[in-house]
């Protein structure tokens, strides 16, 4: 290259400049308000990381680990790899600096830059960005329908146009690892009509024919098996939970049996957001449980959800061609940090004849007092009522609700006052006190 020519940057990145930069920005912030109103902190992992965490974590047989990844050999003969994705990292710190030992679950959130060695095209670039949450340390359903109120809320403050939500289980490993088995013949019955690709797959990644656009593998597509057909009671009860608490969030959805993700450690819920604005390729965000992953890196065994959602996708599926942020949920935006003013704990199961029932009614008030604009959470990891109380001293709450169905106990955390009152009044009792204060 001669010393005039000009040097541009590498294909499949980008320059931020000006009204981009102010977008970025303000949806940031909106993803901050939203999140950290909810009671996660943020956390920023490094750029680059050991590869075999990528390895082990992500699956060595994944598009991500075999073909996309940035992988280099540093100058003490380590194998580095920049970030292609954000969980892994996420849950390598969690294992390195013992958050175990903490209060779960864990809530923690990014907003991070990625790397994938992938076709570059609108959207979608080899250097991206990503807004992600993870909640480690609880099985509860009632931790897979927050984030996806959550992703939800960020979606709507970011103007994206026409959104879909697919929702899927994939229920325990050992029951996938079966099905895998079952889907292989199918395949292998049918190696004739497939794509290349997808034959080359049968034997290490077959679920991922069903992302295959090829004419002739969707028709073998169309009379496979199902997973969902072959899970176990347990895992099918808990998605049958994620799904009563999204619709007592009216948060729509549809039901898709064949939705995939690229990644292996996924366990359980499944989810994704698309947007028609972004015509074929329309994913926008997604995410979902991974029960195994944090053990499966060296750490005790933990539950944990997450999603993760591009910046560059979000705006440019956004409503405002002049590059502006519109704000959708007013509440949420102006929440922002401010201290915890109520802490939802469900009351005893065991005095209660239905307690999803019970988990319904407490969903609903975190959905209630978001929407009227206070910092809400929700007891997630199993606490007896005693526990939970302890949790919400530690987390400096000013209220906090004892849901037990229609009715509630509300309690003021400073003078330890408590009066009993209608669930669906809670909220709105709060705000009056909080006012009069």
């Amino acid at each position: 290259m001669s010393a005039r020519e000009k040097i541009k940057a590498p294909r499949g990145t980008f320059d931020v400049l000006g009204e981009q930069a102010q977008a970025r920005t303000m949806l940031e912030g909106h993803a901050r308000a939203i999140l950290e109103g909810a009671g996660y902190e943020r956390i920023e992992t490094p750029t680059f990381e050991a590869t075999e965490l990528f390895a082990r974590g992500v699956g060595a047989a994944t598009d991500i680990v075999a073909k996309e990844m940035f992988t280099f050999t540093d100058a003490g003969g380590r194998s580095l790899t920049l970030r292609p994705e954000g969980t892994a990292p996420v849950c390598r710190a969690y294992i390195e600096h013992g958050m175990h030992k903490r209060r779960q679950p864990v809530k923690l959130w990014y907003h991070s830059s990625f790397f994938r060695h992938e076709r570059a095209q609108a959207g979608r670039y080899r250097q991206f960005w990503q807004i992600g949450a993870e909640a480690l340390g609880s099985d509860d359903p009632a931790v897979d329908a927050e984030l996806i109120v959550l992703l939800a809320a960020i979606l709507g403050e970011a103007g994206v146009l026409e959104v879909s939500l697919r929702l899927s289980t994939l229920g325990s490993p050992e029951r996938r690892s079966e099905y895998r088995e079952l889907l292989a013949a199918h395949l292998r019955e049918h190696e004739a009509s497939l794509s290349a690709e997808v034959r080359e797959r049968i034997s290490t990644n077959p679920l991922r024919a069903f992302d295959s656009d090829h004419e002739g593998t969707r028709s073998v597509i169309a009379s496979a098996p199902l997973l969902i057909d072959h899970l176990d009671a347990d895992d099918l009860e808990h998605f049958g939970e994620v799904r009563e608490l999204l619709d007592e969030a009216a948060v729509s959805y549809t039901l898709d049996p064949t939705l995939v993700r690229g990644l292996d450690y996924y366990t359980r819920t499944v989810f994704e957001f698309t947007s028609a604005a972004l015509g074929a390729q329309s994913g926008v965000a997604g995410g979902g449980r991974y029960d195994r992953l944090v053990e499966q890196l060296g750490g005790p065994p933990t539950p944990a959800t997450g999603f993760a959602a591009g910046v560059e996708r979000m705006l440019l599926a956004r409503a405002g061609a002049d590059g502006s942020l519109e704000s959708a949920a007013a509440p949420y935006a102006a929440s922002g940090a401010r201290p915890l003013e109520l802490f939802i704990i469900r009351g005893d199961a065991r005095e209660h004849d239905d307690p999803r029932a019970l988990r319904r009614a407490a969903f609903a008030l975190l959905g209630d007092a978001r929407s009227a604009g206070l910092t809400a959470q929700l007891e997630l990891a199993g606490r007896s009522v005693k526990g939970a109380l302890g949790h919400a001293d530690a987390l400096g709450a000013r209220f906090v609700a004892i849901v037990a169905g229609e009715r509630s106990a509300l309690r003021d955390m400073q003078d330890g006052g408590q009066v009993e009152l209608a669930t669906d009044t809670v909220a709105h009792a709060v705000l009056a006190r909080l006012r009069s204060l």
